[in-house]
C-alpha cells in the first residue's frame, strides 16, 4: 500500500488523540511548582535542624532523589506522571525516575546483566561525566589545598 504524505499526514492525524493542552498546562505546572515546593520546603526544613543552607541544598538533593527512586520502585511515581504529565520532569525527580526505571524493567534478567547493566541507560553519560569530572576536580583543589 503506497500513501501519499497527504494520506499519511491524515492517518496519523486520525490515529493520534487530541491534545488537551489547556488542562494538562495548568496540572503540569502545578504538579512541577508543588515539587520545586516540597524542595525549598526540605531545605527549610533542614536549615531549621542546624544545617548550613549549602549542606541543607545539598541533602534535600539526596532526599528528592531518593523519593522519587522509591516511588518509581512502589509504582507510583508513573501513575503520578501519568496525570501531571511534563510537572514531573522537574529535572532531580525526572532524573531518578529516568535512572530507576529502565532498572526495574529488566531486574528479572539478574543484578548484574539487568539491573546492573540497564541502571545507566538512559543517564549513565551523565552521570559517568558528572562524577567523572567532580572527582578530578576535587582532586586538584585537594592537592592544592596541601601546599
Amino acid at each position: 500500500m503506497k500513501l501519499t504524505p497527504a494520506e499519511y499526514s491524515e492517518m496519523a492525524k486520525k490515529a493520534s488523540p487530541g491534545t488537551k493542552s489547556y488542562k494538562t498546562i495548568p496540572i503540569a505546572f502545578l504538579i512541577g511548582g508543588l515539587i520545586c515546593m516540597a524542595g525549598e520546603g526540605l531545605i527549610n526544613l533542614y536549615q531549621y535542624l542546624g544545617m548550613d543552607q549549602e549542606t541543607a541544598g545539598a541533602v534535600t538533593s539526596v532526599t528528592l532523589i531518593f523519593l522519587a527512586a522509591l516511588l518509581t520502585g512502589l509504582d507510583l511515581y508513573n501513575s503520578i506522571a501519568r496525570f501531571a504529565g511534563a510537572g514531573t520532569l522537574v529535572p532531580i525527580t525526572g532524573f531518578s525516575n529516568g535512572v530507576v526505571s529502565p532498572a526495574l524493567e529488566f531486574k528479572s534478567e539478574g543484578l548484574v546483566l539487568g539491573l546492573g547493566a540497564k541502571l545507566f541507560v538512559i543517564a549513565g553519560p551523565v552521570i559517568v561525566y558528572g562524577i567523572s569530572a567532580s572527582i578530578v576536580y576535587g582532586l586538584i583543589l585537594y592537592l592544592f589545598k596541601l601546599y
